[in-house]
């Protein structure tokens, strides 16, 4: 299969975005070994990798120096797109697909698919765990993944959020703290505070604000993927 990397902004219309999918083999290939007609399997962002170079040598295949294949919006070789999840049925590699177990709830595990293993892969990278102070940064998709793993890595954890109204789920969660951002005292009163800041946000927002909440040292993780690059201010990061 032809691989084709894709550059943000270049979405190939019409698009219908699903890259979290749980579904049963329909059929396989003849030289496939891990799956057979019926299993549960699951799909995340990408189906397909050059399989050769490095990375994908080294089982780091998402950052794939040929470009992988996108679950969606990916150019295949015959000039068609891969279309996602929300599509009757989608061809992908054998090494791209996981098992899914019959006692794991299907709608419960899709998510694992994508907001949790960026956030979980974050986190596992960075050695987060019990000692540390972490502050995730915005509680959507990847955020209400964060502090639930952040939580049972036994991290003490504070969500921040310019919306006081999410302080209840923030802490249904299992947050131990919430910091409204739009609170000027808050936001002060928490400088210095944090080992990490998980920022999840994908809107356009001011990095340098919540980089003054780290300790010195500190590790702030960019997850989210704002339309803008950011502008960092130099002296926040001495």
């Amino acid at each position: 299969m032809h691989q084709y990397k894709n550059e943000f902004g270049s979405t190939l219309y019409p698009f219908v975005p699903g890259h979290e999918i749980i579904g049963r083999v329909k059929d396989t290939g003849s030289q496939v070994t891990k799956y057979k007609k019926g299993d549960v399997v699951g799909v995340g962002y990408f189906i397909n990798s050059c399989g050769h170079c490095p990375n994908c040598k080294s089982h780091e295949e998402q950052f794939c120096d040929n470009g992988i294949t996108p679950t969606q919006n990916g150019k295949l070789s015959d000039g068609s797109t891969t279309k996602g999840g929300y599509s009757s049925c989608i061809v992908v590699n054998e090494n791209y697909a996981l098992r899914i177990p019959d006692k794991l709830e299907t709608a419960r595990a899709a998510p694992l698919l994508c907001a949790g293993i960026t956030t979980y892969s974050a986190l596992r990278h960075n050695q987060v765990g019990t000692g540390h102070k972490i502050a995730i940064l915005g509680l959507g998709g990847l955020g209400h993944m964060a502090v639930k793993f952040v939580v049972s890595f036994g991290a003490d954890v504070s969500v921040l959020s310019s919306s006081p109204l999410k302080e209840e789920s923030a802490k249904a969660l299992g947050a131990h703290h919430f910091i409204n951002t739009a609170d000027q005292a808050d936001l002060k009163a928490a400088i210095g505070s944090f080992d990490f800041i998980i920022d999840t946000v994908s809107t356009k927002h001011d990095c340098n604000v919540y980089l003054r909440l780290l300790k010195k040292d500190g590790t702030m993780i960019m997850l989210g993927v704002p339309p803008q690059n950011p502008q960092l201010a130099v002296g926040l990061l001495t």
